[in-house]
């Protein structure tokens, strides 16, 4: 007689813990300029249901105005509010895309999309935007998410949607477009699985001011002060921590 079924089964194998990858684990917020940071706090309080729970003068910007409304506690929807915004003009097509598929300005905010977790809270959220008096299209099934359409004020595309799972990347990146952008196998595969940061012993310092890479737009007597003062002087004296109600 066998006498395999009296065997102890083998102990699991524990898989190894893959490699940390330092990258930020979300939005913390985006920020929106507008020319009339009301009409923004109405809107997405009562139309999206969005608690705000910020709005104070913006750290550093003289004469600027920042709200936060909250999508979750790590997570938020901001607005910027300075004198002489309300007087640039909106173009369709330059600043804004007007619709999901619109074109506008490279670098600029093309469409938003928030997120829910489940189809029918995404239908509750179609019903109670229609309820607020805004028009929504959609559902529409994407394969890798469904979602719903409408706008905001100051031309705002916005959308909102749900995945039942996350999105896999074996089915949801296509050769065709891959070539199209120019994106060679082994840069896709670096894409893919970007490499991780072991973070060194030391603090890295900041890189030659000539860097060929992106920098902010400030003056350049101001970019030069401030990207070449230690990180200690500039923490001491731009920070601002106390809220503006003790």
């Amino acid at each position: 007689m066998s006498t395999t079924a009296e065997r102890p089964a083998p102990a699991p194998t524990e898989a190894a813990d893959p490699e940390p990858r330092l990258q930020p684990r979300g939005v913390h917020h985006l920020a929106i300029s507008t020319g009339d940071i009301k009409a923004q706090i109405e809107f997405f309080s009562d139309v999206l249901g969005l608690e705000l729970v910020a709005l104070y003068w913006m750290h550093g910007v003289e004469g600027a105005w920042h709200g936060f409304l909250k999508l979750d506690d790590h997570s938020y929807l901001a607005f910027v509010q300075i004198d002489g915004i309300a007087d640039i003009p909106a173009e369709l097509g330059v600043t804004h895309a007007g619709n999901g598929g619109g074109k506008c300005a490279g670098g600029t905010m093309q469409h938003v999309a928030f997120d829910v977790a489940t189809k029918d809270e995404l239908l509750a959220m179609r019903d109670r935007l229609r309820d607020r008096g805004v028009h929504v299209m959609g559902p529409l099934e994407h394969g890798m998410c469904t979602s719903i359409y409408f706008a905001g004020p100051e031309q705002l595309s916005l959308e909102i949607s749900t995945s039942e799972v996350a999105i896999d990347g074996n089915h949801w990146i296509d050769p065709e477009v891959v070539a199209l952008a120019g994106i060679s196998e082994e840069e896709l595969a670096r894409y893919r699985s970007p490499r991780t940061y072991e973070r060194p012993a030391e603090p890295v310092p900041q890189p030659p001011l000539d860097s060929p890479m992106p920098q902010m737009a400030y003056p350049p007597k101001v970019y030069a002060a401030l990207m070449t003062m230690p990180d200690a002087e500039v923490t001491a004296r731009l920070s601002v921590t106390d809220p503006p109600v003790p």
